[in-house]
């Protein structure tokens, strides 16, 4: 039996996710959603960086 992934979406690059933290960041401070959207950023980032370390593993 094989293990799938939780999340089928792929990761995107480190590079990518930075691109889209600053981006939020540039509008100036975040209000609550904004807080949330940042939040989960920093999530898909943690996960663009270990895919990253994996694959050059």
């Amino acid at each position: 039996m094989s293990i799938t992934p939780s999340s089928a979406a792929p990761v995107r690059s480190p590079a990518a996710v930075n691109a889209d933290i600053r981006a939020l960041w540039a509008a100036g401070p975040l209000l609550p959603e904004g807080e949330a959207e940042y939040q989960r950023l920093l999530v898909e980032w943690e996960a663009a960086v270990r895919a990253d370390v994996v694959t050059a593993a």
